[in-house]
């Protein structure tokens, strides 16, 4: 049996010191790269009516402890900033990228304006992400193409902030993502088809925003919807078949858009037994109201006014005994009595 080299074990034994020492320093390093981008947050802030970070945020104390900060029980590095409804105004600095166990992002509800700096998402560094909720800002400018490398995204919501550029095809990167709300933006362009491909999406919300062009069919692969919202839009064309089959749905809302064409004659809610909401309101939809929308027992709210329906209004509209709301009117005409 061959003897040890010693000097072999001397090395290894170096190594293993030096791997050590390296992953302490990495640590210590870790823990001060979240302080310091914390601090580059509150040095952003130019408005912070009730002093929240300026008093809670604070070198004395552990990070861990910051109002707004939670970290994990393992590691202890933060995992969640929410910092939402605090009233804050100011930018976001790109040391936000820096937190790498960041699951939750939520600054929702103040005022925050300006661009999202690319080094936030910048090579899939907040690999642990899945929620990103931005809303009720007014942050400005295209979404950064970084932010679709967080293979880990649950939930983007982007609700009122005045983003604009087109939505890019490559959101469809985002595999896990559940819902996805870039409503009250300024959004122009055409639904990417490569949304189709996002097959947990239980909510998608659109509205508001300057998109164009027609809806596509490809949205009918989402098997999971709940809530499918494209009003107030310049959406063109006829609603796809295969909407009409997605058996998850609660809410369905394409007001104020130009669609056209008619809605299915048949088996309309054969698939929507879940339908409680329909929102068509302010298009150029033709066509009688098809007798099978009666069949969507669940329906609670009905909002077809302001088309071109015609024909008679189909007495199984009686048979919607959980409705609270109903309208038709503003259509072509209708004949025959209710």
């Amino acid at each position: 049996m061959a003897k040890n080299n010693p000097l072999i074990i001397i090395i290894t034994a170096f190594l293993v010191l030096g791997l050590m020492f390296s992953l302490v320093k990495a640590a210590a390093t870790n823990i001060t790269t979240d302080q310091h981008a914390l601090l580059a947050l509150k040095d952003r802030i130019t408005y912070d009516p009730s002093n929240l970070l300026a008093k809670n945020w604070s070198m004395s104390s552990s990070i861990c402890t910051w109002i707004g900060v939670t970290c994990g029980v393992r590691h202890h590095r933060v995992t969640v900033l929410n910092i939402s409804y605090f009233g804050l105004a100011g930018t976001l600095p790109p040391q936000l990228g820096n937190l790498s166990f960041l699951q939750v992002l939520a600054i929702g509800n103040n005022s925050f304006s300006g661009s999202l700096p690319d080094e936030l998402f910048f090579l899939g560094n907040l690999s642990s992400l899945r929620v990103v909720d931005l809303s009720y800002n007014q942050l400005s400018g295209t979404i950064p193409s970084s932010i679709f490398q967080i293979s880990s995204l649950e939930k983007l919501d982007l609700t009122s902030n005045m983003f604009d550029g087109q939505i890019p095809s490559t959101i469809s990167k985002c595999q896990q993502l559940q819902m996805l709300s870039l409503s009250y933006n300024n959004f122009t362009g055409y639904i990417p088809k490569e949304i189709g491909n996002m097959t947990m999406l239980k909510e998608l919300s659109l509205d508001i925003n300057e998109l164009q062009g027609e809806i596509p069919h490809e949205l009918g692969n989402l098997a999971e919807l709940e809530v499918l919202s494209l009003k107030i839009n310049t959406l063109t064309g006829t609603i796809p078949s295969r909407i009409f089959n997605l058996s998850s749905l609660r809410i369905m809302d394409f007001r104020n858009n130009s669609l056209t064409g008619n809605l299915p004659p048949e088996n309309m809610c054969q698939h929507l037994s879940a339908l409680q909401e329909l929102y068509m309101s302010h298009n150029k939809i033709t066509g009688r109201i098809p007798n099978s929308l009666w069949q969507c027992s669940n329906l609670q709210i009905v909002s077809l006014s302001d088309n071109q329906f015609e024909g008679s209004i189909p007495r199984d509209i009686g048979n919607l005994t959980l409705i609270n709301q109903l309208f038709l009117g503003f259509n072509k005409y209708f004949i025959g009595i209710v």
